[in-house]
């Protein structure tokens, strides 16, 4: 990791001891604060309940570095001083990452920077890129928060909130992504277009800035997931690997696929053109998608046809990829006589001739 202050690259023995003394005085401060005011935050209007889908957020309670209270970076910083804790090893490379910022934007640009430099793309140059653009936009502001929740509500392999910040690619691939698509608005879409590159040879994942993303994603994995310049994804939805939101060949215009709040697309489906994704839907892994499919749908196959509907919550919530055991049986049934009935017609036509 490239270090980008003195403060940030100083190692050796009394490093925990560092720690434990600079966070006591933080926490001792925010504790005299707490007692000052001792009414508890609402958390549960916050980020949580949009990202599991209840409800959208109150624009009252979205958390900026100017408000009072951030119940996420509030998790990271005390899971990242568990960790140094339990792991000294480690202790560096969480005061640099975490524990030396004072909000979440500034902790996730130099994970970024640090993640996306090589020797001609600096990682101070990208720093400064970075947090000037998250740092004065409220959207991302929000964005990055609901997606953490995202990855730690429905992915089982995601330990915590900081681990999210710190290894999962597909967090980091998404909030790099959301800074090339500020650029790209705001007209520097060479500097864009280099992000792009660089996030896709990093994490392996390519998603073209100029595609609208919504918030509380999980690309879970993420290695392999390509979305196209004029992909819509909504909010809520959930990609699994080596998902694919491209075109149908060499046409020009709105050419890629819109996939509704709320949708789960499994692990290397393929969706092409312009096209319609309901909300809710449910696309099965492998499928290849070439045709509209309406809310709530499930589909499966090459092409996918439809195989029921989605019962209940969203399934990019319930990340539930199968479909109900009594559907199968169904199916397993219709294609036995199919066979058999598909048989005697074959055996009638052979004497026949």
């Amino acid at each position: 990791m490239a270090c980008l202050s003195e403060e940030s690259c100083w190692v050796s023995s009394s490093l925990p001891e560092m720690l434990s003394r600079r966070l006591s005085l933080k926490d001792n401060q925010e504790n005299g604060e707490a007692e000052a005011n001792s009414t508890p935050f609402p958390i549960e209007k916050v980020f949580p309940v949009y990202a599991m889908g209840f409800s959208k957020p109150d624009s009252e309670f979205v958390v900026s570095p100017g408000d009072s209270g951030d119940p996420i970076w509030d998790a990271v910083r005390e899971e990242a001083k568990l960790e140094a804790e339990k792991e000294p090893i480690l202790s560096s490379f969480l005061y640099a990452s975490i524990l030396s910022h004072d909000r979440l934007e500034q902790a996730l640009a130099f994970v970024l920077a640090n993640r996306l430099q090589n020797p001609t793309l600096l990682a101070t140059q990208l720093l400064d890129i970075i947090s000037h653009v998250i740092m004065h936009d409220r959207r991302i502001k929000h964005s990055i928060r609901l997606d953490m929740q995202a990855f730690k509500d429905r992915d089982p392999a995601c330990l915590s909130y900081c681990s999210t910040l710190l290894y999962l690619k597909g967090y980091h691939s998404l909030q790099s992504y959301r800074v090339a698509h500020v650029l790209w608005n705001q007209g520097r879409k060479i500097l864009a277009l280099a992000l792009q590159s660089r996030i896709s040879e990093v994490f392996g994942i390519d998603i073209h800035p100029a595609a609208k993303i919504g918030e509380g994603i999980l690309l879970d994995h993420g290695t392999g997931v390509v979305i196209g310049e004029t992909a819509v994804v909504g909010n809520r939805v959930s990609l699994m690997h080596g998902v694919t939101l491209g075109g149908t060949g060499k046409e020009v215009g709105d050419r890629h696929p819109k996939v509704g709040d709320g949708a789960l697309i499994g692990a290397c489906a393929t969706i092409l053109g312009n096209i319609k994704i309901g909300e809710g839907a449910m696309i099965a892994a492998g499928s290849l998608v070439l045709k509209n499919v309406d809310p709530h749908s499930m589909m499966a196959g090459t092409p996918a046809k439809l195989i029921g509907y989605v019962v209940g919550k969203d399934p990019s919530l319930t990340m539930k990829h199968d479909a109900s055991k009594e559907f199968f049986k169904l199916v397993a049934v219709t294609f036995k006589e199919g066979i058999s009935s598909g048989g005697l017609d074959q055996g009638k036509k052979d004497k026949e001739t």
